[in-house]
């Protein structure tokens, strides 16, 4: 999550940047559309990581219970 965060200030800071050279806006809006492209990569990557422990979890749970005595 510290990476999204990281990606995220590096592409508001090229956004501010733009506003200010408006001979370089176009490479730097360009570089701040990539760092939020980074930054939904890595936040999906780090979901389906939760995703994928939290399935791992129920599996085993699921491993783990008695059956009920009928």
């Amino acid at each position: 999550m510290e990476n999204v965060r990281r990606y995220r200030a590096l592409a508001s800071l090229c956004r501010q940047q733009a506003a200010y050279r408006p001979l370089q806006n176009w490479e730097l809006l360009g570089q701040a559309e990539h760092f939020e492209y980074l930054a939904e990569v890595a936040l999906k990557a780090h979901f389906d990581a939760c995703n994928a422990q939290r399935s791992e979890d129920a599996v085993a749970a699921a491993t783990w219970e008695a059956p009920a005595a009928a």
